[in-house]
């Protein structure tokens, strides 16, 4: 199964592999080009930022191209309040402890503005165990550190 996005994270990334293949490619090799003729390439500071953003965004496209080769679309996001799926916003309590943390069940590409939201595979161990929860259980399973049990406070959609 291939990374699940919804819609309308599909389109942005699409959008934005589409701008760096075609815009963003012109714009780096402008640069280099502008850079270049600068003079002595060992000692040019523009035509060396150039050639390191250039290389970050090839980096960035292929990471793009992969993910967009692999893709679930998700359409509908779950309504509040149903059990846990990949898209919705979890907040859980750890065991002996009150403080809530929330988590996005899916992509780090989804990621939410809101910095409070902690982003969690639904291939990792807790967004495993997540996955078909309700709000209320409360469950334990295997983290790095160990076994940790876990109530879910609150579920919700993006």
């Amino acid at each position: 199964m291939g990374t699940a996005l919804s819609r309308e994270a599909h389109e942005r990334l699409s959008e934005e592999y589409t701008d760096l293949t075609t815009r963003g490619r012109v714009d780096i090799a402008r640069q280099i080009e502008k850079a270049r003729e600068l003079g002595d390439l060992k000692e040019n500071s523009e035509y060396h930022a150039a050639k390191d953003a250039q290389g970050k965004m090839e980096s960035r496209i292929r990471q793009l191209a992969a993910l967009l080769e692999d893709v679930e679309i998700v359409d509908e996001q779950p309504a509040a309040g149903d059990s846990v799926a990949p898209g919705t916003i979890v907040a859980i309590r750890y065991e002996g402890d009150d403080d809530v943390e929330k988590f996005l069940v899916g992509s780090i590409e989804e990621q939410p503005d809101d910095a409070d939201v902690i982003v969690v595979s639904p291939d990792s161990p807790l967004g495993k165990e997540l996955i078909g929860k309700k709000k209320g259980e409360v469950f334990a399973y295997h983290a790095p550190g160990g076994q940790l049990k876990v109530e879910i406070v609150e579920i919700g959609s993006k």
